[in-house]
């Protein structure tokens, strides 16, 4: 633990976005300077105004909206990510003339549906030569920007989905399909709603952009460092205080981040370091961080902006309120199986919380609670009658007017300028995700390879719902490994859902079900990428700090089953007192099933007692009046046992003290 110690530092800014550049393809664009950096950042600039005008205004036709907003993002893709990532690490930031030439043509696909709309309408169904060529070279423009922004598996997905549209008379059994000609797979793609310029796009081009927008004026209010403080002021006190600071700092980070990856290395550059130096090891407190700042993609309002996207899908009269509402009690029960499972094993290992020379001033958090009013305002306006594109909008004013009032901050005309630029770049990924997406959501609904996949997991599954859902798991974390949240969340939810629904459970926890898998794909081996992330700050073992988070997170591997088995956690048809019981009995379960994955209680324990309350928890998550009135009746048991049993040996040091040689904290 000393040598921790020794070598405990924080990261310098260019170690985090050397970092962010080796797990984070998004991160990854030139660094631009002269004439082709200004082209650049007039492109950003150009980009935000088009959707802030639209946003106010009202959309263009959908084909024209779409295709502007995808013509910003692939050719800004082309000129600030470079075709291969290694020349951009090295140093070598000249744009190559082949990127220039498909920055040139992107605009040129951007361009085609706006110029040559009556045409197009007219002519629907009938493609011309130059139909042809600029709907091809918009899929492959689409697939190479999707391929440097956003990283290679995604980018395989949506080319062996083409492959399967061309090809699918030679797959075998239920997969078989009669097959797409070339010219139909062309105008499917983009002279259609229904591929590139389908719903991912749609929401890409409208919702979703003000949600990054916003986050990106947030940003510069101040509000990430006042995460770190208020969360530090909050928990750093408590026993193992710093990796406390981690879960509820994440936690925040996720409200205005779409990425896990991001989230683990700008909050965990802080907290990490913080969570060696106290005495944790170095895999165990990656493993918070990364656990942690997943979970903020799972945490409403926002959830990577995946809820929008549910909207559209799940469709049947569901709001955006619905979603974040049934979010809520399963979000608040994986954080809390991450509190309690860092402060057992804090408790484990003796690990004190931080001294009063550590924490910030409590006045000046209290002073600065101001920073919070954008984000408790988005919500209000989420919850109001008013429309998602006009509560993104009022909320990046509020964040103007918030930043201005921060002294350590003091917002400029400049500051909003820079915010619309890099609010604009972080959308390129996004963009570009959702175009891929839409391929792939446009081969399964030509070929009806949905409604085949979830007949052939159910088939294997025996039509029980129990193996379907395990299997619907396994594929959920398969597609999502890789892919940020709104792709992830478009793939597994048009190719695993569908497999739930049939067997008769509602739209909404089968859609949330597959959701929570995918984003639990960052930090499950052997491709977690944040885990990874996490270890590349903490200096730990990437595959040991892959498996702690898992273990860290392990309420996001049951509660899924729980909410589809019975809806009541996501407060569907149920009343407040029974919501609140559910809250209060999962709650209790998750103090049980952490005891048993630490090890420790109230004392260390035996092997037959981690067991026994694992099962207690799961019987008490599990919200039917049986399971509960056993696992409470369980839970007293084993608790007085353990209590009595320290009672009992209160001058004795138990095995699992001694083997550590560490004084017990009580």
């Amino acid at each position: 633990m000393d040598d921790d110690k020794e070598k405990v530092k924080y990261l310098t800014e260019e170690e985090q976005q050397k970092l962010l550049e080796k797990y984070d393809p998004e991160a990854g664009t030139r660094k631009l300077k002269g004439m082709l950096g200004y082209i650049a950042f007039i492109g950003l600039l150009a980009f935000s105004l088009f959707q802030l005008y639209t946003a106010i205004f009202g959309v263009f036709t959908a084909q024209i909206q779409r295709t502007i907003h995808l013509g910003f993002a692939l050719s800004l893709i082309f000129i600030l990510f470079p075709a291969n990532r290694k020349k951009r690490q090295k140093g070598k930031f000249q744009i190559a003339w082949y990127d220039i030439v498909l920055a040139v043509l992107s605009i040129g696909v951007g361009a085609y549906w706006p110029l040559f709309f009556e045409d197009l309408v007219m002519n629907v169904g009938r493609l011309g030569t130059l139909d042809f060529t600029v709907g091809l070279l918009a899929i492959l423009l689409v697939l190479e920007a999707t391929r440097r922004a956003v990283g290679i598996p995604i980018t395989t997905i949506a080319v062996l989905f083409i492959l399967y549209g061309l090809f699918g008379q030679y797959m075998p059994g239920f997969l078989s399909h009669r097959g797409l000609t070339f010219e139909r797979m062309v105008q499917t793609m983009f002279f259609s709603t229904e591929g590139i310029l389908g719903t991912p796009l749609a929401i890409s081009s409208t919702f979703i952009f003000l949600f990054l927008l916003f986050g990106s004026f947030l940003i510069r209010t101040g509000v990430g460092q006042y995460f770190n403080d208020l969360s530090t002021a909050i928990a750093g006190r408590r026993v193992g205080g710093p990796a406390k600071v981690a879960i509820f700092s994440s936690a925040l980070q996720g409200t205005i981040s779409g990425s896990s990856v991001a989230n683990v290395v700008t909050s965990g550059a802080f907290t990490i370091p913080m969570m060696k130096n106290l005495g944790y090891k170095k895999e165990f407190a990656g493993a918070v961080e990364a656990s942690a700042s997943t979970g903020g993609q799972l945490m409403p309002p926002i959830m990577g902006a995946a809820a929008f996207l549910m909207v559209e899908f799940i469709g049947n009269g569901i709001t955006y309120w619905d979603i974040a509402k049934a979010a809520t009690i399963p979000a608040i029960l994986y954080f809390t199986g991450i509190w309690i499972m860092t402060h057992f094993e804090a408790k484990r290992l003796g690990l004190r919380g931080l001294t009063k020379e550590e924490m910030p001033s409590k006045r000046e958090v209290i002073g600065k609670v101001y920073l919070l009013i954008p984000i408790v305002a988005i919500i209000l306006l989420l919850m109001s009658n008013i429309t998602v594109t006009h509560a993104a909008l009022y909320s990046i004013l509020i964040s103007i007017v918030v930043g201005f009032l921060n002294k350590d901050v003091r917002m400029k005309f400049s500051d909003i300028i820079y915010a619309l630029v890099d609010g604009a770049r972080t959308a390129l990924a996004v963009a570009a995700a959702t175009a891929s997406a839409g391929i792939i959501v446009g081969i399964v609904t030509k070929t009806g390879l949905g409604l085949k996949l979830a007949n052939g997991l159910i088939d294997l599954a025996g039509g029980y719902l129990i193996p379907t859902l395990m299997l619907t798991m396994v594929a959920a974390l398969v597609l999502g490994m890789g892919s940020p949240t709104t792709a992830n969340y478009v793939i597994t939810s048009t190719i695993a859902a569908p497999a739930i629904i049939l067997l008769g459970v509602p739209d909404l926890s089968a859609h949330l079900f597959v959701f929570y898998f995918g984003i639990i794909a960052d930090i499950t081996p052997p491709v977690a990428l944040a885990a990874f992330a996490a270890a590349g700050v903490s200096g730990g073992d990437p595959l040991k700090t892959g498996i702690e988070s898992s273990k860290l997170a392990i309420a996001a591997f049951i509660i899924p089953y729980i909410f589809v088995l019975s809806p009541q956690m996501l407060m569907i048809d149920s009343t407040w007192i029974e919501v609140v019981w559910v809250v209060f009995t999962a709650m209790t379960g998750m103090i049980a099933i952490g005891a048993g994955v630490i090890g420790y209680w109230i004392r260390g324990m035996h092997w037959i007692e981690r067991i026994t309350a694992i099962i207690i928890g799961l019987l008490l998550i599990y919200p039917e009046t049986i399971t509960d009135i056993i696992g409470l009746t369980s839970f007293a048991i084993l608790l007085a046992l353990q209590y009595f049993k320290k009672q009992g040996n209160k001058n004795m040091p138990t095995i699992l003290e001694d083997s550590h040689n560490i004084e017990r904290v009580d």
